[in-house]
């Protein structure tokens, strides 16, 4: 066993050790997966911890940290030691921040909002992971809401509600989430794609709409390029479109040719040459993960079952390997046993001679691996998968334990004879039960 990984063993059994002391069921630091055969490990010590939404960028550009949330702030986790540290710290105003969007795609900083809780203005401030120093970029005009920002880290992407001459009624409360999504398309709610300039506060409206624009994310590479989604329910909606920060060349991503069609949950290759989504056709039938390179205009379908499909999908960065979180039954694929975090290592499938044509699909289907079970799991929360840079953790979030923690499980396989091996279901509900 190597050095880094026999001292992040003996470091988080501490933390586990402490927290259990404390009288918090603590899940342990590492235990190997009994219906897998993978070795999983606890990431984050923090009740209440949670990584970032899939496709924002959580690693610093030199692959050393990884940022997540802990009820207390901001943290930084070292890839290589699985220390972790407070950057930037929560405040009294729990209700103001801060609130992390991404990493820099140039520069190992957090870029985050924060509230102030006497003026109530919102502002974005960048952390630097290697100082520690947190600045103030810009003041947010009232109303406004930032979701990226650009790979040269000199915009940030939002939006904001038009104001009306007669203010509308606020929407109806409502515990279901497809019962939001409707009334929020259906209210036609005048809004604006924006983009400010993080030096000085300049805002260029992009696009005004009355379809809910949501999802914003910047191109990793092209600080010019961002790509944001028509919301709502996905087979009432075109999804997926990329539109230039001077407004110019809004264009859809991917046009349904058949009534239920659905295509959402991006994500950007990550090295800016590609767009991937779930793709369904028709809906919660029949599953690809889809691509579609911007340099090229080749489009690519990866095929995998009804119990593989995921809330979300991600890939490593040559594109060499996908993961997905799973589902419940409750999920649109209906899957009667789906609640793993899997592995996909796609397969092309294409004959020698085979008429190619341009505007062609490329097919070809994953070969599915199972990492962790996640059968104690809640679907209310979504595990959002994402690859260490060094693609040999798949990380992602769970409820599993009862407060929420950030997991890691190994790609490859564990040594055969591991003397902790547990079924990961057994170990929640016995934690659950303390």
């Amino acid at each position: 066993m190597a050095r880094n990984s026999t001292f992040s063993i003996l470091a988080l059994a501490l933390v586990a050790l402490v927290a259990q002391s404390a009288g918090a069921a603590a899940p342990p630091a590492t235990w190997v997966d009994k219906d897998t055969g993978h070795r999983v490990w606890r990431l984050t010590p923090e009740p209440g911890s949670s990584a970032l939404y899939f496709n924002y960028n959580a690693f610093t550009p030199d692959g050393r940290s990884m940022v997540y949330n802990a009820p207390d702030g901001i943290h930084a986790l070292d890839m290589a030691s699985r220390k972790t540290r407070l950057l930037v710290p929560a405040g009294d105003d729990k209700r103001g921040g801060p609130h992390a969007i991404s990493v820099g795609q140039k520069t190992n900083s957090v870029f985050f909002t924060r509230t102030d809780p006497g003026t109530r203005v919102s502002s974005i401030y960048l952390a630097s992971f290697d100082t520690g120093e947190a600045k103030k970029l810009v003041d947010l005009p009232a109303g406004m809401r930032v979701d990226s920002i650009n790979a040269d880290e000199t915009l940030a992407a939002g939006t904001f509600e038009e104001k009306l001459a007669v203010p509308r009624a606020p929407l109806p409360k409502t515990d279901s989430k497809g019962a939001m999504m409707e009334q929020r398309l259906a209210s036609r709610t005048p809004l604006v794609l924006f983009t400010i300039n993080l030096q000085n506060a300049k805002v260029t409206e992009l696009l005004h709409s009355t379809d809910w624009v949501n999802h914003l994310l910047f191109s990793p590479t092209d600080p010019t390029l961002l790509m944001y989604c028509h919301e709502g329910p996905w087979q009432k909606v075109d999804r997926i479109w990329t539109i230039r920060t001077d407004g110019s060349h809004n264009t859809m991503i991917h046009k349904r040719t058949m009534a239920m069609e659905i295509a959402g949950h991006e994500w950007w290759g990550q090295d800016g040459k590609s767009v991937w989504y779930d793709w369904q056709y028709p809906k919660g039938e029949v599953f690809y993960v889809a691509g579609l390179n911007l340099e090229t205009g080749k489009r690519t379908a990866y095929n995998l079952q009804r119990n593989e499909w995921s809330i979300h999908f991600n890939s490593t960065r040559d594109l060499e390997l996908f993961a997905g979180d799973g589902g419940d039954a409750g999920q649109v694929a209906k899957a009667p046993d789906g609640q793993w975090i899997e592995l996909f290592r796609p397969q092309k499938v294409m004959a020698a001679g085979a008429i190619d044509e341009p505007g062609y699909w490329h097919g070809g289907v994953f070969k599915a691996e199972r990492l962790i079970n996640m059968a104690a799991h809640n679907y209310h929360l979504e595990p959002n998968v994402r690859f260490s840079p060094d693609k040999k953790l798949v990380i992602f979030r769970t409820n599993m334990f009862g407060a929420g923690y950030v997991l890691g499980v190994e790609v490859d396989k564990a040594a055969a004879g591991a003397a902790d091996v547990q079924s990961t279901p057994e170990l929640a509900r016995r934690l659950q039960s303390h």
